[in-house]
């Protein structure tokens, strides 16, 4: 793929290729970008309550940037990276505070954050040796894995039970774990991909 999005015309059958920057979604990752290091703050004052509520709105800006993405044709290469970036931020700014607000509880969990935390930076890592580029596939996996880490902050947040940050942290793993296969698979940089199955036929069908 070259540097633009494709995306599909239902209304033509061709693919259409986007390269717009000011869009509604793009917008929607800002928020979650730049909201991420709001967090920090909240963090270190000791408010789970408001960190909880304002995790989850930016956690949902991530499922409605996506939607929007497609219900008004605005997909884009520089959007999936946004996208990824601010992904990064908000995982980076929910680690860190649920290690300041809860660090006791973490501390006999560490086992299930070490293995999330190995996968991504791995999964990265072979995305950025290989297209000296963030990695950006957005697979059905990983959309299940952000829900399920929401459900997890939600469990954790209001004292209600550790499994499911073990479920979604196991989730996390798997998720990584296919995205570095669709990493090893995939001769260029690809964004968007819905699961390593797709990705290989997309590699039978262009050989």
């Amino acid at each position: 793929m070259n540097e633009r999005q494709r995306t599909d015309n239902p209304a033509t059958g061709e693919i259409e290729i986007s390269n717009r920057l000011l869009t509604i979604p793009n917008l929607l990752c800002l928020v979650r970008l730049f909201g991420s290091f709001f967090l920090i703050p909240i963090a270190l004052q000791g408010r789970n309550e408001l960190f909880l509520w304002v995790f989850l709105f930016l956690a949902a800006t991530d499922w409605l940037d996506g939607k929007l993405a497609i219900l008004l044709n605005q997909r884009s290469v520089f959007g999936a990276r946004l996208d990824s970036w601010a992904d990064a931020a908000l995982y980076a700014a929910l680690i860190f505070g649920v290690v300041t607000i809860y660090n006791d509880v973490l501390r006999s969990e560490q086992s299930w954050v070490i293995l999330a935390l190995g996968s991504y930076l791995a999964s990265t890592l072979a995305g950025f040796w290989k297209y000296q580029r963030w990695p950006s596939y957005h697979t059905r996996a990983a959309k299940t894995s952000w829900f399920l880490t929401a459900v997890a902050v939600i469990a954790l947040f209001s004292d209600w039970s550790i499994w499911p940050l073990r479920i979604a942290a196991a989730a996390v793993t798997l998720t990584n774990l296919e995205a570095l296969a669709i990493t090893a698979i995939s001769p260029q940089w690809r964004a968007d991909i819905t699961s390593i199955y797709h990705a290989w036929r997309d590699n039978n069908h262009s050989s």
